[in-house]
C-alpha cells in the first residue's frame, strides 16, 4: 500500500470572490536574506515550487487559484513575511492576498487586535513592506486596508495589442485599458474575449523598456492587464462625490482576478490620481464585490494608496500527494 505524502495545511480565505490559500505547515522554511530573495528561491527550487502546483492546479485548485507561503520578515518592523503564487509562477504583490493576511493574523491571534478598533499587520513581500489596517468592533473582525507600497505612472499611451494602454506600478506592473477602446465591457460575458486581448497586450509588452522597473529588475515586466469601464460618481456618506469605476484584471497566463485586485488596485489609482482625481475611487469587479481606494499620500511622482475590502475565511485543509497518483501535482485546461 502506497503512502501519501505530509499532509500540508492550509487556511483559505477569499477577498471579493477571489481565493487565497494559506501554506501554514508541512512545508520548510525557504532559503533567503530577505523575502525578494526567497521568492527566487522558491521559483528556482522544484521542492517549493512543487507545493504550488500541488495547491493550484487541479484537482486541488483550478486555473484560477491564488495563495501564499508564509515566510519570516525581513526584520522585526513586519510581522509577517508572504511569497504570492498562482498557476503559472510567483507574484511580486498580491493586495488581496495581504487584506487575507490581515484578517488571517487577528482571527489565528498572531498579533494582539483592538477588539473595538484599527490594528495594523505589516507584512514584507517581494515588491516591499505593505500593511494590512484591520477594523474590528465587538471583537469581530469587519473591514481591512490594504496600504500598499507607493504607486506610479510608468507610461502612457503605449502601443500593445493592436490598442494603446497606460502602464502603471502597484507593486506589480500593469497596463490598463478601457475595455470599450476594444468594443467590450467588464461583464462575464466577455472574459474570453478580455483574456486574448490580455494575452495579446502582454506579448507585445514582453521586454518592452516601458516595463522595466526603474531600480529593481527583478520587478520588471507587466503582470496584469486591467479592463476598466467608467461608471457614473456616486456619493459616499461621509466621503462626499467618489469615482466609480468596474474593473477586470487578467494576470499571469490568462488568469482573471474575481476581486476588484488590490495591487492593480492601487496601480489605477497612481494612473487616476496623475490624471488629477483627488477624491475617493470605488472600484468594482467583474462579481460585483467593491474596493474603497484613496490616495493615503502624494509626493512628486507617486502616491501612496489605501485600498479598503474585507476577507471572509473558506476552510482549512490538508492536502496529501499519493506517490502512486499519475497526475501527481496536477494539471491545468486553461
Amino acid at each position: 500500500m502506497s503512502q501519501a505524502s505530509p499532509a500540508i495545511t492550509t487556511v483559505d480565505y477569499h477577498t471579493g470572490g477571489e481565493p487565497f490559500r494559506i501554506v501554514t505547515g508541512g512545508v520548510r522554511e525557504i532559503p533567503g536574506a530577505d523575502v525578494l530573495s526567497r521568492r527566487a528561491t522558491a521559483m528556482a527550487e522544484p521542492e517549493f515550487d512543487g507545493v504550488r502546483r500541488l495547491l493550484c492546479h487541479e484537482p486541488r485548485g483550478h486555473a484560477d487559484m491564488y495563495g501564499c507561503f508564509l515566510v519570516p520578515p525581513d526584520d522585526a518592523g513586519a510581522l509577517l513575511g508572504a511569497l504570492f503564487w498562482h498557476k503559472d509562477g510567483f507574484s511580486t504583490a498580491c493586495g488581496h492576498g495581504t487584506i487575507a493576511l490581515g484578517a488571517y493574523a487577528v482571527h489565528e491571534g498572531l498579533v494582539a487586535a483592538d477588539p473595538d478598533g484599527e490594528t495594523d499587520v505589516v507584512v514584507d513581500v517581494p515588491s516591499g513592506r505593505v500593511t494590512a489596517r484591520v477594523r474590528c468592533s465587538g471583537g469581530r473582525v469587519r473591514g481591512v486596508t490594504f496600504v500598499s507600497v507607493p504607486s506610479y505612472v510608468m507610461a502612457r499611451g503605449v502601443a500593445a495589442g493592436g490598442t494603446k494602454v497606460d502602464i502603471s506600478y502597484g507593486g506589480a506592473i500593469y497596463a490598463s485599458v478601457p475595455a470599450a477602446a476594444l468594443g467590450l465591457s467588464v461583464e462575464p460575458a466577455h472574459l474570453t474575449e478580455l483574456i486574448g486581448h490580455a494575452r495579446r497586450v502582454k506579448a507585445d509588452l514582453a521586454g518592452h523598456p516601458a516595463a522595466r522597473h526603474p531600480s529593481d529588475e527583478r520587478l520588471s515586466g507587466v503582470y496584469g492587464v486591467i479592463f476598466y469601464d467608467e461608471l457614473p460618481d456616486v456619493d459616499l456618506p461621509g466621503l462626499g462625490r467618489a469615482a466609480h469605476q468596474r474593473n477586470v484584471t487578467v494576470f499571469a497566463d490568462g488568469e482573471v482576478d474575481r476581486s476588484p485586485c488590490g495591487s492593480g488596485t492601487a496601480a489605477r489609482l497612481a494612473l487616476l490620481h496623475d490624471a488629477g482625481l483627488r477624491a475617493p475611487l470605488v472600484h468594482d469587479s467583474v462579481v460585483g464585490s467593491t474596493f474603497l481606494a484613496r490616495v493615503a499620500e502624494a509626493r512628486d511622482g507617486w502616491v501612496v494608496p489605501e485600498i479598503e475590502g474585507m476577507a471572509y475565511r473558506t476552510g482549512r485543509h490538508a492536502f496529501e500527494l499519493d506517490p502512486d497518483d499519475p497526475l501527481g501535482t496536477g494539471f491545468t485546461l486553461r
